[in-house]
């Protein structure tokens, strides 16, 4: 048997018998030396083949192979004869990795990133990679502020050429921003500064807030948020020079230098506008955020760029072009704006697609639109569509994007994409209240009733005070115009001779059918009518007050009626479920119509807005005002209809109804 080559981990080295190596033709190659890897494994990472010249190159070529595959920590190779024989010692498989001590960075997500990277139960040991691990480890703790974690991997071999690992960590305790030094301002204070940055020294709310850890990415993010708040206020030339930062040797504290120049404050002397104007100028003057004489800010210049993209968008120019032009007086500090507007080519909409609607219709969708297919492309009408889908209360999140037309540099798809929620409903509740005793109601309704938008709905309202049957059915889709129509029934019996509703103590039976007309008068104005009839029959006891009985000897105990009521509103919600922004005004006009058995009207003004503070949280405001009056036989509202608050739903801290007039009872 000859040797005539070897090669180990520390390096290749060549070892020859007493003879010349000699090239011969392979006649059969042989592997030894494996225990969970298959010969054929071995056979499909060799270069070389039975009735191959095999030569000294050949011999460096297979070794290389080899070791590439990763499989192998030594390889040797020898000659019998004609016989190639491949001796091997593989590289030990992981049987199992634990680690421990680790609290912020949770087991189960470390061990999913390390198996992407190949240290997994079962796979071939490499010590490389497990110095890779270590490392991405403590960058990653750095990340959180914990700059003394230290990591220590331990590999026990066991039997069957495997080894366990174990990666134990001490994480140590979060390094906090001790102090923050800027240095180099003059015009603006250090707590003026200060208070622009994410990053601070501990307060009483860091424990939630995290801002006193060190991160290099918010200090980053920091340092342009300061050069913007200072070119915000014209001084053009601030930079930042340097940033320093520096920790204790023990690791928990940290302290933060930035060195700035802020330079001179710069005014805008002269705004122009160039390049192809496809729309006049004096209908995109009005876009403008910033004018001659005042001083240079780059948001607003910022703002008046995306104003002018919005503009020429809206006119079907999908990929305008809108660059500033600088033009800086050194001497006199004074800037002169060049507004280059490039519009491009006018884009049309080619089609308008859905994706995600299995139950909805498309039509539906098609009646929300309001970008047409073939028409120019709006950017504010691609918007107001996509707003419009979702205050349909059909879809969870609706999407929307605009892909050029391949082939066409003037043609875009608008490409919608839906996630629909569910718009049905079943509910039966029990429940019990100070006013009303024990309720139990149901109630069945459908939104979007065989995934045509119309809304179907039915309810049961039983309790000790009130009992309530209604349906109503609307179409939003009546015309293709969007005028709305809907129909509704409804039975009410309301007792108040022994609640605890703070009412007057009478009974009434009534019941009625309505018809009602919605009619758009514009994206956010609307104009709805109603015509109902219904008829009421009024009860009184011997503990029924004297305004009751008053009542009923003057007008009596039964009243058929006539109402017309009529709503002007403005609506720019972006729901109608659980809103986030903008608001709803309407005023709304209810009246009996002369020659009815009950003859008054009451005027009614609410007002919503929904202010977003954060992803999370949303400042809501409303007003409540009505007035009524009686006319004809009546010179006041009768007592059944007059105004009443309190409880959760208008006042807190005051009992249902317990605002309003009372009667000689005091209820």
């Amino acid at each position: 048997m000859y040797r005539f080559l070897k090669l180990t981990m520390a390096g290749l080295a060549l070892s020859f018998s007493a003879h010349a190596f000699e090239p011969f033709k392979v006649q059969d190659i042989r592997v030894e030396g494996l225990q969970r890897i298959s010969p054929g494994t071995v056979f499909n990472f060799l270069p070389v083949q039975v009735g191959d010249e095999f030569t000294e190159h050949e011999s460096e070529n297979t070794i290389r192979s080899l070791f590439k595959s990763g499989y192998f920590r030594d390889i040797r190779l020898d000659r019998e004869g004609e016989v190639l024989v491949v001796t091997v010692q593989e590289r030990p498989a992981i049987s199992a990795i634990n680690i421990e001590g680790n609290e912020d960075i949770e087991s189960e997500p470390l061990l999913d990133s390390l198996k992407d990277i190949g240290l997994a139960e079962g796979n071939v040991f490499d010590r490389s990679l497990l110095e890779k691990v270590e490392s991405e480890l403590e960058r990653q703790y750095y990340s959180r502020g914990k700059y003394g974690v230290k990591i220590e991997a331990t590999v026990t071999p066991l039997e069957r050429n495997r080894v366990d690992i174990l990666i134990d960590v001490s994480e140590g305790a979060v390094a906090k921003i001790k102090e923050i030094n800027i240095v180099g301002n003059h015009v603006f204070s250090d707590e003026a500064l200060l208070e622009q940055l994410e990053q601070s020294t501990p307060n009483w709310l860091s424990f939630y807030s995290k801002d006193d850890q060190y991160s290099k990415q918010e200090l980053a993010a920091d340092l342009e948020t300061l050069r913007s708040w200072y070119q915000d206020r014209g001084y053009i030339k601030f930079s930042v020079d340097s940033t320093q930062v520096s920790i204790t040797p023990d690791k928990k504290d940290i302290y933060i230098t930035i060195n700035i120049s802020e330079g001179a404050q710069y005014k805008i002397r002269e705004i122009k506008l160039s390049g192809d104007l496809v729309i006049a100028p004096e209908d995109l003057y009005p876009m403008f955020r910033i004018n001659a004489g005042d001083v240079f800010s780059r948001k607003q210049v910022t703002d008046t760029v995306t104003r002018i993209s919005d503009r020429l968008g809206n006119e079907g120019y999908a990929f305008a072009n809108v660059n500033t032009v600088p033009d800086i007086n050194e001497k006199t500090r004074e800037v002169d704006l060049t507004f280059f507007v490039d519009p491009g080519k006018r884009v049309y909409v080619r089609r308008i697609n859905f994706a995600g609607n299995t139950k909805t219709r498309d039509e539906v969708l098609r009646q929300e639109m309001r970008q047409m297919e073939g028409g120019w492309f709006s950017a504010g009408k691609v918007e107001r569509s996509r707003t419009r889908l979702q205050r349909t209360g059909f879809f969870e999140e609706v999407n929307v994007e605009t892909p050029a037309v391949p082939g066409s540099t003037d043609q875009v798809d608008v490409d919608y994409s839906v996630s629909e929620q569910p718009s049905g409903s079943v509910s039966v509740g029990l429940g019990f209240a100070q006013s009303s005793g024990i309720i139990l109601n149901g109630s069945i309704s459908q939104n979007n009733f065989m995934g045509s938008g119309k809304r179907v709905d039915a309810s049961v309202n039983n309790s000790s005070f009130t009992k309530l049957f209604s349906g109503a059915y609307t179409n939003p889709y009546y015309t293709v115009d969007g005028i709305s129509r809907g129909f509704g029934a409804s039975f009410r019996q309301t007792n108040a001779r022994n609640s605890n509703t703070n009412l007057a103590r009478y009974s009434t039976d009534s019941y009625g059918v309505n018809v009602s007309y919605g009619f758009p008068l514009s994206e956010s104005n609307f104009f709805r009518f109603t015509m109902r009839g219904d008829s009421l029959t009024l009860k009184n006891t011997e503990f029924s007050s004297t305004q009751v009985r008053d009542f009923v000897v003057e007008h009596g105990d039964s009243f058929n009626s006539f109402t017309l009521s009529a709503s002007l509103g403005h609506d720019t919600r972006n729901r109608r479920i659980f809103p986030s922004e903008g608001g709803e005004r309407r005023i709304s006009v209810e009246t009996k119509i002369p020659g009815s058995d009950l003859e008054y009207y009451k005027v009614d003004l609410k007002i919503r807005e929904y202010i977003p503070l954060t992803r999370l949280f949303v400042f809501n405001t409303k007003l409540d005002i009505g007035y009524g009056d009686g006319y004809g036989e009546f010179d006041s509202l009768p007592f059944f209809a007059n105004y009443f608050a309190g409880g959760v739903r208008s006042v807190r801290g005051w009992q249902d109804f317990s605002l309003g007039p009372r009667d000689d009872n005091n209820n």
